[in-house]
């Protein structure tokens, strides 16, 4: 007897999925960046950016629909130590949209800014609500739950640019609190265990997120790459120095969901240096490579789909 094939549902989409929009968006974002700093072609970035509207559109309305229709299965994953950080995800995904919007329809943009803020900080709050109750867990010490901390300092870098001056600061204070608070708690588990899955291991590239998403910020805020965006920019560099030392241990590791992780930070840090005034020679590099290592992951992550690998039961 041959065992019979699981029926493919909605019941078994990853979360984590929700996270794609922040990588094709970020990638979107460095390419506009690159355009305002080193002349880049303007088609690059809005293309990408527009892909990325319609692809948050899709990922998120095929999660509500598992909502409707397996709400046991979804909060089960919201229960995960891990998979809940990433609830975090559209509504970063939705900043990113408002920020593309922004130029074309500017009330529009400013709206979605505004939604997507509130939104996140909803989820922010009922995280930390989470923590604070006591029902948090040591296996919630990794990497992705930068990811509602990092959406709170991504807000000032794009909502500035819209006249949410004050908003934008006090983001920008929640996102540098929280950032300081959880960080070294990550260090430390790094440090003493329990040691990350290694299909977790690409997440880490999530650290550079903070740095660069809060040089973007500071510059937006500012107007200039002044002092405080350079401390920023300076830690953005070490860590990313780090994790190039690592890559090809990293680049060991089979694909997975978490490989979405390496996406988002890696164009955040070729923003920030087109944005920082970065030579032609390293902005270059790090635009072209994270628009190849996001190509690459999307490549993988549509093979898996292809495959009905995120509509069955994870094994």
């Amino acid at each position: 007897m041959t065992a019979t094939t699981p029926r493919p549902t909605l019941e078994h989409l990853p979360l984590p999925l929700l996270a794609m929009p922040m990588g094709t968006g970020g990638v979107g974002l460095a390419w506009r960046a690159a355009h305002e700093h080193l002349g880049a072609p303007q088609v690059v970035g809005e293309a990408l950016l527009a892909f990325t509207a319609v692809l948050w559109c899709a990922v998120v309305a095929l999660q509500a629909l598992r909502v409707l229709r397996h709400p046991q299965a979804v909060l089960a994953e919201l229960r995960h130590p891990v998979r809940v950080a990433f609830a975090a995800a559209p509504t970063i995904g939705l900043m990113i949209v408002s920020a593309f919007l922004h130029p074309y329809a500017p009330l529009l943009g400013a709206a979605l800014w505004a939604v997507a803020v509130a939104l996140h900080l909803l989820v922010a709050m009922l995280l930390l609500r989470r923590i604070l109750a006591g029902r948090g867990e040591v296996a919630m010490l990794a990497p992705p739950l930068m990811i509602p901390l990092v959406g709170n300092i991504l807000a000032p870098a794009l909502g500035a640019r819209m006249g949410f001056v004050d908003l934008s600061w006090m983001m920008f204070g929640i996102g540098m609190f929280l950032w300081l608070a959880v960080q070294p708690l990550l260090l430390h588990r790094l440090v003493a265990g329990p040691p990350l899955p290694p299909p977790l291991r690409p997440s880490l590239v999530i650290l550079l997120a903070p740095p660069a998403v809060g040089a973007l910020a500071l510059i937006a805020l500012m107007g200039q790459a002044a002092a405080p965006a350079l401390a920023f920019i300076g830690l953005a560099l070490l860590v990313a120095a780090v994790l190039l030392s690592l890559a090809g241990e990293l680049a060991r590791i089979p694909f997975a969901l978490p490989w979405w992780g390496v996406t988002f930070p890696s164009a955040a840090f070729a923003a920030m240096l087109c944005a920082s005034g970065f030579p032609a020679w390293l902005c270059w590099p790090a635009v072209l490579g994270a628009t190849a290592l996001t190509a690459w992951v999307a490549w993988r992550t549509l093979l898996a789909a292809r495959a009905g690998a995120f509509f069955r039961p994870e094994h």
